[in-house]
């Protein structure tokens, strides 16, 4: 049985198959949370669209789907998502809060010119940092946050 789901950012439909659905419902289950239709549309939006959307991107494009849904909805649903660590919160600019399905170790990468953000992936068996020097005996590293700035190939006309 295929659906589709009409997020609509940048005009993309995302085909939202039984067996995606269910995925969905069983990780929030497995996460602790029961699977809401907010919190599906919600977690479905990031999974499907590495964008790094605002709390402001998401309540627009889940509206088309959940015409109900506030926006202070979605605020509490990425809160809640990222407490139970189903989706990471992500800083880019100061006072700029995204959302990450993404929950692997990586960067991020902002072009300056369109605002794009995009994932940086370190080499496979590594992570971002190996070791950061200084670090005082006893203390352990539990985030790291990597944001490069810069020209996008898009934009720079590579």
């Amino acid at each position: 049985m295929h659906q589709e789901c009409a997020y609509g950012f940048f005009n993309r439909n995302i085909p939202v198959k039984g067996a995606v659905m269910q995925t969905t419902v069983t990780y929030l289950r497995e996460k602790g949370l029961s699977p809401s239709p907010q919190r599906i549309a919600i977690y479905d939006f990031l999974k499907n669209n590495a964008i790094h959307p605002t709390v402001d991107t998401i309540y627009q494009a889940v509206l088309q789907e959940l015409p109900t849904i506030s926006r202070t909805t979605v605020y509490n649903t990425v809160k809640r998502l990222a407490a139970v660590g189903a989706i990471q919160e992500v800083i880019i600019e100061d006072g700029e809060l995204r959302y990450d399905a993404n929950i692997s170790s990586h960067g991020h990468f902002k072009c300056l010119e369109c605002g794009a953000v995009y994932d940086l992936f370190p080499p496979a068996g590594t992570m971002i940092v190996e070791k950061i020097h200084g670090l005082p005996e006893g203390f352990t590293v539990q985030q790291i946050h990597l944001c490069c700035r810069g020209i996008c190939a898009k934009c720079s006309g590579e």
